[in-house]
């Protein structure tokens, strides 16, 4: 009589089985290390926006940017200089004049002075800027500078479609900022968290533009590093507060250029936000921060979703020329590349469409990090 096989697994095939079953399951850092290392990444951040030295020896050891920055200096002053003027000393002259004229001239000062003043001084502080980035770029990885677009009508076209899309990205920031504020109680420290976010995003954007990143790869790198984005804003967001109004524009304007350059010199941490601290026992095992911490903050998720809608607004018979349905971000991406102008429909029909959107999907632009896919992996996004 045959003996029919057991069905009892041993003990050593169970536990095997375990193991591995064990190995497949993610792995996670305690809330006390992942707050701990949010708090290392924080003071790095803190530390690399005071590098003042760095600033120093790059400006004294470059004509180029030492001029540059010069310009920017004295540009900056006078717009300070003319916003305070108004305040100090006409104001305290014409308020309660019985006179209407002399009641309303701050108006006039304003629309005919400050207001273009500081649209001269937004586009010039632009060009410099972007001038003092490049030559840092330059001095600090040689050859390896972003190679520049060659200067053609369609380059011009590029280059306005940025600038615009700049201009439109600072609105909405400042729109998403004063509407932050308007929360009860913890209102204002939400929009000064916000604001430093903002402004390490355009102290860093030079290095994300030199290095070819597009607008997904930016916002998601900086979400991803919040605690350090966070701290590295904070400097520029305190001196945003020692005035009103346009003042706060100029002064953050007169500092940009440093801390420019102090970006260009920094080391955003951690180079990888979803194994923040690898294993030393085995290279394979991924430690996923903790669950209660948020790897991605999504700082500018409001304002993306505004950009938008106005950059969808303002293209005229952009619709018109899509069938499918975009995502979110992809239309004020391809704005802002300047990629979404056909140039064959300009000048031919004057209720022809000038703007076209075309649509892509924003999960082919997000980078990967290079590794292969690990099982129990959790999404990034």
């Amino acid at each position: 009589m045959s003996r029919q096989p057991s069905s009892i697994q041993s003990p050593y095939s169970y536990s095997h089985q375990h193991q591995l079953s064990r190995s497949a399951y993610p792995t996670f850092l305690s809330l006390q290390e992942t707050i701990k290392l949010q708090l290392t990444w924080a003071s790095r951040g803190i530390l690399e926006a005071f590098r003042w030295d760095v600033v120093v020896k790059t400006a004294t050891s470059d004509r180029e940017i030492r001029s540059n920055i010069l310009k920017s200096l004295l540009l900056n002053s006078l717009s300070l200089t003319s916003i305070y003027a108004f305040d100090l000393l006409l104001q305290p002259l014409v308020h309660n004049h019985p006179s209407w004229l002399h009641r309303n001239v701050g108006w006039f000062y304003r629309i005919l002075w400050q207001f273009p003043v500081v649209g001269v001084s937004y586009y010039l502080n632009s060009s410099w800027c972007n001038l003092i980035a490049k030559r840092s770029f330059v001095l600090q990885h040689g050859n390896r500078a972003a190679h520049q677009q060659p200067v053609t009508y369609h380059g011009m076209l590029t280059m306005l479609a940025t600038s615009a899309y700049r201009a439109v990205m600072i609105l909405t920031s400042v729109i998403v900022s004063l509407a932050l504020e308007s929360i009860p109680f913890a209102g204002s420290w939400i929009s000064f968290a916000f604001m430093c976010w903002v402004n390490a995003y355009y102290c860093f954007e030079f290095v994300w533009v030199a290095r070819n990143s597009s607008l997904a790869q930016r916002v998601r790198h900086l979400e991803e590093r919040w605690a350090y984005y966070l701290a590295f804003g904070f400097p520029s967001a305190v001196i945003c507060t020692c005035g009103s109004g346009l003042a706060n524009a100029a002064f953050f304007a007169l500092m940009f250029p440093a801390f420019i350059i102090m970006a260009m010199h920094a080391r955003p941490v951690p180079q990888d936000p979803y194994n923040p601290a690898p294993s030393t026992e085995s290279a394979n095992t991924v430690r996923f921060p903790s669950p209660l911490v948020p790897i991605r903050m999504p700082v500018f998720a409001i304002v993306i979703w505004l950009n938008d809608i106005i950059v969808r607004v303002l293209s005229v018979g952009g619709s018109a020329g899509v069938r499918h349905r975009r995502t979110t971000s992809d239309t004020t991406e391809r704005a802002e590349e300047g990629t979404g102008v056909e140039l064959k429909n300009i000048g031919r029909t004057a209720r022809g469409p000038s703007l076209v959107v075309q649509a892509r999907s924003l999960g082919d632009r997000l980078p990967s990090n290079g590794k292969a896919p690990i099982a129990g992996r959790r999404k990034k996004d």
